[in-house]
This record gives structure tokens, C-alpha cells and sequence, in this order.
């Protein structure tokens, strides 16, 4: 990725922001990140599906869909690579109804979750996956904000400063990793 060509972007994204990017982007994340696994997934939509405010503010948030490792002595987090964004998937509408305006991960949306991205108007980033260590030096601060008790799952807030990312979905349809496939199609 390169920094010169990459297009900065800041968390909590505004609808502005969501605007401007395209499949394929490649963008440069600074500013506030909820972290969130499968459990903190499900216990954010029992709450939101009871008619309860969320402990976190989802208005614009963008989700890193990680489960950082305890931080060595010294360190604000240790190694924080991406997960499988397709696990996410099930809660993911809910949560964009809410107000979540980003998500991190790595791998394939469903079509349920495009169309909902569409609808709602947000965008699905991709992580690099294998640069755990590499992403941990992005971080800024980690604070546990929900769930402690789900240890590695619970809900964190990163602060981050340029955190690389690609746009995978965004609010057109645009699609980079079925657009990648077609690019380099043999035959």
C-alpha cells in the first residue's frame, strides 16, 4: 500500500467521508475504533433488539473486527490482525441500523450484508491479514469500554493513527475483491 496515494480518512466516519470512498481505495485510518469479536456481536444486538441504548456510541463508528493478544510490557496492545468478517455477519444489519458507518475485517461480505451496506450507507474495509504485529503499531491507546468480562472479546475503543486499509464494499455496490477476480480472470 502506498501512503502517498492512500487517502486519510478519520473515525468516527461522517456520511462525507462514507461519500468519497470506492471499492478499492486504499485508506489510511486515524481516530476512535470499537473493537469487537462474535460474543461482543451478539451481546450488542440482544441489547439494541430490547429497545436498550448500547453502552458504546455507534453513530459513525467504524468496528476493527479483532481479539487483540495481552500487550508485552511497554506496548499499548499487543498483535491485532484481522478476523473473518463472514462471522460478523448475522448482527452486522442490526448494528449498521444503529448507526456503525465502518467495518475492518478480512474476507467476503454476504449479499444480505452489501445490500445493507447500500441501504445504510457504510463501507467494509479489509485489514491486512498476517500483519498483526505490523497493525499493533498503529495503536495509539486500547481502553476496554464493554463486556470485560469476554477477556480478548470484550469491546475495546483503539485510538489508531494510520491504520492501512482497502475499501471492499462501498455505497454504490462497488465490490474490489469481485472486481479483482474479474480483473485477473484467465480465459
Amino acid at each position: 500500500m502506498s501512503r502517498s496515494k492512500s487517502k486519510r480518512i478519520l473515525a468516527p466516519l461522517s456520511q462525507e467521508a462514507v461519500e468519497g470512498l470506492r471499492a478499492g481505495d486504499e485508506c489510511l485510518i486515524s481516530g476512535e475504533l470499537l473493537v469487537a469479536r462474535d460474543q461482543a456481536h451478539k451481546l450488542l444486538c440482544e441489547i439494541l433488539q430490547k429497545g436498550r441504548r448500547p453502552p458504546v456510541n455507534l453513530a459513525g463508528a467504524v468496528i476493527y473486527y479483532a481479539g487483540p493478544t495481552p500487550a508485552r510490557p511497554g506496548r499499548v496492545s499487543g498483535s491485532v490482525g484481522p478476523t473473518t468478517s463472514g462471522r460478523m455477519d448475522k448482527f452486522t444489519p442490526a448494528l449498521l441500523g444503529a448507526g456503525v458507518k465502518g467495518m475492518i475485517g478480512k474476507g467476503q461480505r454476504s449479499d444480505e450484508v452489501k445490500k445493507a451496506l447500500i441501504a445504510h450507507r457504510a463501507v467494509y474495509f479489509a485489514a491486512i491479514g498476517g500483519a498483526a504485529a505490523l497493525l499493533a503499531g498503529c495503536i495509539v491507546s486500547s481502553t476496554v469500554v464493554y463486556g470485560e468480562k469476554l477477556g480478548a472479546e470484550a469491546v475495546r475503543l483503539f485510538v489508531v493513527r494510520d491504520m492501512p486499509v482497502i475499501v471492499v464494499n462501498d455505497i454504490y455496490g462497488g465490490d474490489a475483491y469481485e472486481e479483482g477476480m474479474m480483473r485477473f480472470r484467465v480465459g
